[in-house]
């Protein structure tokens, strides 16, 4: 975590690319697509006021480009007056039973690839691709998925290919946090800790508890887990939810919601952090209709939520 303050109107907060889909019109993928397609999508994301974006890699995938590919992608988002942040690398577990090893492979080119764009950060978790079910429904959320395994082989073989992936990002200059997501090893806040505990080494914590605050099921309290993470916290996704839970806990029903109008309290989520010490960037993410205008006015809500930290911080000094 970096050891000082951003000032609130700096403080990187970047625009997730999830709201841009994977391949074109005409079916070309996006990976493929000419540079034309990369900058009409960065420009969109500029137009919208952001100065830094995660290259979440749904969209575009920068640890599979070439190197020139690659330098045309830097290009891009330098010419949309972007900085990349951040590289948040989806469904692609290294302990996948699958395709583990080819995932450990591409999360290290995925980790040299934000090095060479200037990025601070890379984010990997241990979810797994959806399922056919999930896939269809409208929400994917609102289907099981795949489960780890919960034994000592599985947690071992975590923390040192984790383990490995961090010595590599520090060794380029580069952080590394790890996603929190439903019925994996960072399922949990108590086991998201174990975790990093376990590996050591600077590798952080990405507590995006909306990808559990979202299931229909028991879950924990936001923030009762929340506050079990951020000692740990060096990169945060952020959405919400609305959350409505049968009197009996028998039904639950959830939708992604606004930040600033959802069930999960980001007003004190925010000022809990602070208090903590997190001086690491924000990712706004939004699932759902106009993803691009609700992460740009969540960007706005917490750019306010951080004026007012900083201002009310001042006023307590002089008193």
């Amino acid at each position: 975590m970096p050891a000082e303050r951003p000032d609130a109107e700096r403080w990187p907060i970047a625009a997730a690319m999830l709201p841009f889909l994977a391949t074109t019109t005409s079916g070309t993928p996006v990976q493929d697509a000419g540079d034309e397609v990369w900058d009409a999508a960065l420009a969109e994301v500029a137009d919208a006021g952001f100065t830094e974006v995660d290259l979440t890699d749904s969209w575009v995938r920068p640890g599979d480009l070439s190197p020139q590919r690659l330098e045309a992608l830097g290009r891009a988002v330098k010419g949309a007056g972007l900085h990349a942040e951040a590289i948040s690398a989806i469904r692609r577990s290294v302990i996948d039973p699958e395709s583990g090893d080819e995932n450990l492979a591409y999360s290290h080119r995925t980790i040299d690839a934000a090095a060479a764009l200037g990025a601070s950060m890379v984010s990997v978790g241990l979810h797994r691709p959806l399922l056919p079910a999930q896939q269809q429904a409208l929400w994917f959320w609102s289907v099981d998925g795949p489960h780890d395994r919960d034994d000592a082989d599985t947690w071992r073989l975590a923390v040192t290919r984790l383990r490995e992936l961090g010595e590599h990002a520090k060794s380029v200059g580069v952080g590394l946090t790890l996603e929190m997501y439903e019925d994996t090893l960072l399922g949990t806040a108590d086991s998201a800790v174990r975790l990093v505990q376990d590996i050591g080494g600077g590798v952080g914590l990405n507590p995006d508890l909306g990808n559990m605050y979202r299931l229909p099921r028991v879950v924990e309290p936001f923030l009762e887990a929340l506050a079990k993470c951020l000692p740990y916290t060096n990169y945060w996704h952020v959405k919400n939810y609305y959350r409505l839970e049968g009197v009996d806990s028998s039904s639950f029903l959830s939708a992604p919601a606004p930040m600033d109008s959802g069930s999960m309290n980001y007003r004190r989520a925010v000022k809990m952090a602070l208090d903590a010490g997190f001086t690491g960037a924000f990712c706004v993410e939004h699932y759902g209709g106009d993803g691009l205008s609700v992460m740009a006015r969540n960007r706005d809500y917490i750019r306010g939520l951080l004026r007012f930290d900083t201002s009310s911080r001042a006023s307590r000094e002089v008193l």
